[in-house]
C-alpha cells in the first residue's frame, strides 16, 4: 500500500522577472509561506506553473530550487510533461538525480497519444527515466485534448509502470475519480485538482489534492475540509461557496485565470511577476474592481490568522 497524500498540495506560480528570466530568489520566501498555511507539497511546473512555456533548462533549474530550499515536511513533486518524449524523459530523470519526492506526466499536446495504448506508452517511457521516483499520471484534458478515462489507464498501466502511484484528476467526472479511489483496494493515491469542486470530490473519498488556489488560500479549503470532517455540512458547502466566488471573481477579471491568480498572490504578499506569453494578466482597472470585490468577501486578508484560531 503506497503512502497517501493527506491535505493539500499547491501548484506553484513560476516566478519570474519583469524582462522573463526566473526569479528564483523568491521560491525559499514561497516555500516557506506554503507550508505556514498548511500546506503539504508543491506540484512544480505544471499548469500553473506554466511549464510548457519554459525551456527545458528553465525547468530544470526551477526544480533545482524547490529541493533545495522546502522546508521539511513540504513534498515537491516535479511535472516532467513536455511535447517531446526525449525532453520528458530528461526531465524525469533529472528530477531523479536532484532528490525530487516524486514526478508527473501529462501527456503530450500536440501530436496526440493513439488511445489508451498510446498514452500508456507514452507514460511508461517517462517513468521508465527516473524509475527511483513514484509516478503521477496528470490528467487534464481541458488543457492536453486527451481525454481517456483515467481508471483504464489505471487497470493499464499498474501492470507496466511499476513506480506508478496514482494520478493528478483535473477533471469533473466524479464518477471516475470515485472508480480510481476503489481500484485493487485503495491502491492508488489519487490527487484531485478541480479546486471548485473540492468538497464533492471530498465526499466520495478525496483525501489529497492539487490546485492552483492553494497558493493563496489554503486555510480557506482547510477549514471547509476541517467542517466536513466533523460533520457540519452545511459550514462546509458555505465555505466551498465562498471559493467558487473567489475563483469566478478572479477568473472574469482578465483573460486568463492563470494570469489573474497570480497577480492576486502578490497580494498575499509573494509577488511572482509576469506570466510569460501568450497568457496575459487583466487591466489595472479590472483588476483593482476585482481586488475591492475579494475583500469585501474577506478573501485578501485575516484568513491565515483566522483558519489558526478556529474562526473560518
Amino acid at each position: 500500500m503506497v503512502n497517501k497524500t493527506a491535505g493539500l498540495i499547491a501548484a506553484p506560480f513560476t516566478p519570474l522577472r519583469d524582462d522573463g528570466r526566473l526569479n528564483l530568489d523568491i521560491v525559499a520566501a514561497y516555500a516557506r509561506r506554503l507550508q505556514q498555511d498548511g500546506v503539504v507539497g508543491a506540484f512544480i511546473c505544471g499548469t500553473t506553473g506554466e511549464g510548457l512555456s519554459l525551456t527545458t533548462s528553465e525547468r530544470c533549474q526551477l526544480a533545482e530550487r524547490w529541493v533545495e530550499v522546502a522546508p521539511t515536511g513540504l513534498r515537491v513533486i516535479v511535472h516532467v510533461g513536455q511535447n517531446s518524449l526525449v525532453d520528458a524523459c530528461e526531465l524525469a530523470a533529472h528530477a531523479q538525480r536532484i532528490g525530487a519526492d516524486s514526478i508527473a506526466c501529462m501527456p503530450p499536446t500536440f501530436f496526440k497519444p493513439s488511445g489508451l495504448k498510446g498514452v500508456v506508452t507514452w507514460c511508461q517511457q517517462v517513468a521508465a527515466a527516473a524509475p527511483e521516483l513514484p509516478f503521477y499520471y496528470y490528467h487534464i484534458p481541458s488543457m492536453t485534448g486527451v481525454n481517456i478515462p483515467v481508471s483504464q489507464f489505471l487497470k493499464a498501466a499498474g501492470p507496466r509502470i511499476p513506480s506508478l502511484i496514482g494520478a493528478k484528476f483535473t477533471h469533473e467526472d466524479l464518477d471516475d475519480f470515485a472508480e480510481c479511489l476503489a481500484l485493487d483496494e485503495g491502491r492508488y493515491d489519487m490527487l484531485f485538482g478541480r479546486d471548485e469542486r473540492l468538497l464533492s470530490a471530498w465526499a466520495v473519498g478525496a483525501r489529497g489534492a492539487v490546485g492552483s488556489t492553494y497558493n493563496f488560500a489554503a486555510p480557506l479549503y482547510l477549514s471547509m475540509i476541517k467542517a466536513f470532517d466533523s460533520g457540519d455540512q452545511q459550514r462546509a458547502e458555505e465555505l466551498q461557496a465562498l471559493a467558487v466566488k473567489m475563483i469566478d471573481l478572479l477568473v472574469a477579471c482578465g483573460p486568463h485565470p492563470i494570469a489573474t491568480f497570480k497577480q492576486w498572490m502578490a497580494e498575499h504578499g509573494i509577488d511572482c511577476g509576469p506570466t510569460r506569453l501568450p497568457l496575459e494578466g487583466p487591466t489595472a482597472t479590472d483588476f483593482s474592481q476585482a481586488v475591492l470585490q475579494l475583500n469585501a468577501l474577506g478573501l485578501r486578508c485575516g484568513l491565515r490568522q483566522e483558519s489558526s484560531a478556529g474562526a473560518v
